[in-house]
């Protein structure tokens, strides 16, 4: 019996070690702790309550990526016209606010907070960032009080999706708040329409931070993904462990900058699209295109022709040569234009139908060949029918079983 009760005692022994061994250690308990002990800023008070407060200054010797700091200031006063369509025609770098939100959600509406308001801008110093954070729900109203009162000082609003997301959410909690909305009073630059038209035949994607990579070489280090932000927000509003909020502060940040510094690229081409300097022939196409929009043709040839020079995918490269076509033929350049489509219709591609179609449009009724004419319809009719080509045909048919008319006889002289 006490044998048994010995093995059992060593039993025990073996069990405890072994719970030692693998017991998961208690995480210590994070004490709370407020934002404006850990970021550099103030507590701003105004008529409806307080908030939170901080500024950073990124200093003119700086580079963020490919643009210098100091350059910004230096930014041509009409640079925001063109790409504006004439709602900016001349306004000093100075007095532009680069602005992006932080919220609690994506889906907008009532029940989307902005917690986070950054407002970029340009001085002697270098490239200043204001940040408006309400610590609590209810300290919205300050927030946006005070951000109201710092937006008197611009008379432009540029944002990167702004027009879509940014503009309508804030005017929505101005509204929410009882207040007015100070953006009405600013003509708003949304920079993603013009990055797209020339980045996205190139780069799958046209997100800010992408470009930032891609476009401007600045790659993030320790960077907190934008899907991450509300629950970050939310946790924060949970535990009050202010440190969980220092990489959005830098996340926002970052963005404004990067903003302003593609700023500083993006109007330029389309201000000079001849000046433009662009490593691919993608981003010379998007550029070319609007261009077209704007009716601006011989502009608009001239980049076409050095996005052919520097190098096209395949893909890209035919669609390029028949709108350059297009272009020929609508400036009346109807040898240029025949030399084009004639290129297209020698080799196998996707626009090699429309370059037969184009052909038989030329003979028919430029050249009155309509034997030569025939044979591109047929040719365009094997690779790509339509009604049109169709209806092509059958004319080109009647007219070629024709009789050709007589020729008038002379009467004799009595």
């Amino acid at each position: 019996m006490g044998n048994f009760h010995q093995q059992l005692a060593l039993l025990r022994q073996k069990v405890a070690r072994i719970d030692r061994k693998y017991a998961v250690a208690e995480k210590p308990r994070v004490a709370p702790c407020l934002i404006e002990e850990i970021v550099s800023g103030e507590v701003v008070e105004t008529t409806f309550g307080a908030h939170f407060e901080t500024e950073r200054l990124y200093e003119r010797h700086r580079r963020h990526g490919s643009v210098g700091i100091a350059d910004l200031i230096d930014l041509p006063e009409n640079l925001l016209d063109a790409l504006s369509e004439g709602a900016i025609p001349q306004s000093h770098p100075k007095r532009w606010a680069f602005l992006d939100t932080e919220t609690t959600g994506l889906a907008g509406g009532t029940g989307t907070y902005a917690f986070l308001i950054g407002v970029g801008s340009i001085d002697e110093e270098g490239f200043r960032v204001r940040q408006f954070f309400m610590r609590d729900y209810g300290e919205e109203a300050s927030q946006l009080a005070s951000l109201a009162g710092y937006l008197q000082r611009f008379d432009v609003l540029v944002t990167y999706n702004g027009k879509a997301y940014d503009e309508p959410l804030l005017e929505t909690r101005y509204r929410m708040v009882r207040s007015r909305s100070p953006l009405t009073r600013l003509e708003h630059l949304d920079l993603l329409f013009g990055a797209r038209r020339l980045w996205k035949l190139r780069l799958d994607s046209c997100r800010l931070v992408d470009l930032e990579n891609r476009v401007l070489g600045v790659e993030r280090q320790g960077d907190l993904p934008g899907e991450m932000i509300p629950y970050y927000y939310f946790e924060y509003l949970r535990m009050r462990q202010a440190f969980r909020l220092v990489p959005i502060f830098h996340h926002n940040a970052m963005d404004i900058l990067s903003l302003a510094c593609l700023t500083a690229i993006v109007p330029a081409a389309f201000g000079s699209p001849d000046g433009a300097w662009f490593r691919h022939g993608a981003d010379l196409i998007g550029l070319a295109r609007w261009l077209l929009a704007a009716g601006r043709d011989e502009e608009a040839l001239g980049l076409y022709r050095r996005a052919v020079e520097l190098g096209l995918p395949d893909a890209l490269l035919f669609r390029a040569l028949a709108e350059i076509g297009a272009i020929e033929k609508r400036l009346g350049h109807d040898a240029a234009a025949l030399e084009v489509f004639s290129d297209l219709a020698a080799s196998p591609n996707p626009c090699r139908a429309h370059a037969f179609q184009e052909l038989a449009k030329h003979y028919e009724h430029r050249e009155r060949n309509y034997t030569m004419a025939m044979e591109m319809t047929r040719s365009a009719r094997n690779l790509e029918d339509s009604p049109e080509l169709e209806r092509r045909e059958e004319r080109l048919t009647r007219r070629l079983s024709a009789k050709p008319p007589k020729p008038h006889s002379k009467r004799k002289k009595p």
